[in-house]
């Protein structure tokens, strides 16, 4: 059998990296294709190196669009790989245009698609993400979903019981395995001249936040607020499309560190070490929550309920005060509660089912 794993962005790098691991460990058949949606080398390359994983076979190098033209260019770039490879199955991760393409092009060609995280569900038809994760699911035949509550979305929408297998979710497996990378390394928090556990960390490159002058400003104005309030360091590493947004709308943050993107294992020191995250990644929902950091989410709602209900995290929306009055409520928590997201072998499952032809 042989099996193509598709990537695009740093958190698919990450979720997936468990999974390649695997299929690695067992001398399994398979090829990295790299769609090249993230295309800064502090947001991806490095990312592989630093992890040792095996660089990607072929990178379609696609960079950044408008939604129609990316997808369209992954969409061409994925068919011609894989009709010259004829995989048997392809792997995808998440909600971004690459999964979706991918999973497009796989089933037009009659090759078998698996979804990892299958069933997320924000239930906001505004978010690009829900649209391809949403279709993405539909056209899989395999459906790896994280948690129960996943698994009973997919049914909900009439998928088939016999095509989902609840596996626990790969950031676990992968938190594990790189904490001990990070280790290995020069230490992000103390060349930032930071102390553990007495700064903030936000992350905030969502296009419903940072696409609207008065939502990214309200966010901005909010995490003033926060940082006045506590007399707490705010880092921000800005991802060079919010930093793009920022200029352009002339928004000039007080009493944030702006620093640029780190590497994927200086981050994860960062986040580990803080003591609080404010963000809009559905990704840092989950790592916070499995690191016991608490989360304040800049949204509206989340496809990562599981965090709300374990006590991890907290939806406060983009106003000012509210962004101020979750932080304070997560300042008071107990970082007591319980992982929600499975036993860290979520890739051996994954890839015990794809080999064992289930």
């Amino acid at each position: 059998m042989k099996i193509a794993t598709v990537l695009g962005t740093r958190p698919e790098n990450n979720k997936m990296a468990p999974v390649i691991r695997e299929l690695e460990s067992r001398k399994a058949d398979f090829f990295i294709l790299h769609t090249g949606q993230h295309y800064s080398t502090n947001l991806d390359r490095i990312f592989f190196e630093q992890l040792k994983l095996p660089q990607a076979k072929y990178n379609l190098k696609v960079g950044s669009s408008s939604h129609a033209k990316q997808t369209a260019k992954i969409l061409i770039g994925v068919e011609q790989v894989l009709g010259k490879e004829i995989p048997d199955v392809v792997l995808v991760e998440g909600d971004t245009n690459s999964v979706l393409a991918a999973a497009l092009a796989s089933v037009k060609l009659h090759i078998k698609v698996g979804h990892v995280e299958a069933g997320l569900r924000s239930y906001d038809r505004q978010m690009p993400e829900e649209i391809n994760r949403t279709l993405t699911d539909h056209c899989s035949d395999y459906l790896f979903a994280p948690t129960e509550k996943a698994k009973t979305i997919l049914l909900g929408e009439g998928i088939p019981g016999n095509k989902i297998f609840v596996t626990g979710n790969t950031i676990v497996d992968a938190i594990v395995q790189n904490l001990e990378f990070a280790k290995e390394q020069a230490n992000t928090v103390s060349l930032l001249k930071l102390k553990p556990k007495q700064y903030f960390l936000v992350t905030l490159h969502r296009q419903e936040n940072v696409d609207s002058p008065s939502r990214f400003g309200s966010i901005l104005e909010g995490l003033n607020k926060v940082a006045d309030a506590f007399h707490t360091p705010i880092v921000y590493p800005v991802h060079p499309h919010s930093r793009k947004k920022m200029s352009e709308f002339g928004l000039k943050p007080r009493n944030l560190t702006l620093i640029d993107p780190v590497d994927y294992l200086g981050f994860l020191q960062l986040e580990s070490n803080a003591r609080l995250v404010l963000t809009d990644s559905g990704g840092v929902q989950e790592e916070s929550c499995i690191l016991r950091v608490p989360c304040v989410t800049i949204r509206d709602n989340t496809e990562r309920p599981e965090t709300l209900e374990v006590g991890a995290n907290i939806l406060a929306g983009t106003t000012p005060e509210k962004i101020m009055e979750c932080s304070q409520t997560m300042l008071g928590r107990e970082n007591s509660w319980q992982n929600p997201f499975g036993d860290g072998r979520a890739g051996e499952r994954i890839v015990s089912i794809v080999l064992g032809g289930h």
